[in-house]
């Protein structure tokens, strides 16, 4: 390798060395000139260029850094846009709701309404019922020999009397009540009568209350002479 080395360097001075003799020197330093400022010319295209390529890579950053805060920015604006959605949905749904209720409000005032209506009208009914029965009571217990006692547990007894001629002191007795549909019901009888299902649906149909204690007091008085 070093003898490579030596002889490399013999070949380069004597190439020199002809060189120098066919140029001449002053051709020589117009090359080195020449062949400086071009080295010249080359260093300075270099960093200019290379500076160029470092403003390119800086802007390739800065573009970088710009496409990603633009991701960035659009993924917030995404998120943004889905809460905004929820939470609008969510006072849709509120307002829904709170339209159910107040739809539900009504309807309940609305049925309680009909129901104190219904429950006025029972009751003007029950009233008027039972002011028709104290008013016949008086008639019943001259005509029919009737007692009506005072009203006990929403129930009226009938008493009547003077039916046995053997025993007129014997009571012969029905409690009659006004049920919840505002109809009348016998609630017992004594001694029990076979026919009182039918008089008191018969009463229910015609409201005919006279001829319904009066149909009774037939069958007490029947039932008696059995």
């Amino acid at each position: 390798a070093e003898d490579e080395i030596v002889l490399f360097e013999r070949e380069m001075k004597e190439f020199w060395t002809k060189f120098k003799s066919i140029y001449g020197t002053e051709q020589i330093s117009q090359t080195l000139a020449l062949r400086d400022s071009c080295k010249e010319s080359i260093k300075a295209l270099s960093e200019k260029w290379s500076k160029k390529l470092k403003e390119e890579d800086l802007m390739i950053d800065k573009i970088h850094e710009y496409n990603n805060e633009l991701l960035q920015q659009k993924q917030r604006i995404s998120e943004n846009q889905e809460r905004l959605a929820e939470i609008k949905s969510n006072l849709n749904q509120e307002e829904q709701e709170k339209k159910d209720l107040s739809d539900r409000i009504k309807e309940l005032k609305e049925e309680l309404m009909k129901k104190k209506e219904i429950i006025a009208s029972e009751n003007k009914a029950a009233k008027e019922k039972v002011e028709r029965l104290c008013k016949s009571k008086e008639l019943f217990e001259k005509r029919l020999g009737l007692e009506i006692r005072k009203i006990h547990n929403e129930q009226l007894p009938f008493i009547f009397r003077h039916i046995d001629h053997k025993d007129p002191d014997k009571p012969y007795m029905f409690t009659l009540s006004i049920n919840e549909q505002g109809d009348y019901e016998v609630t017992s009888c004594t001694p029990p009568l076979d026919c009182i299902a039918e008089f008191q649906l018969k009463v229910r149909e015609t409201n005919n209350f006279s001829a319904f204690v009066a149909n009774i007091r037939k069958a007490f008085t029947a039932l008696c002479y059995k």
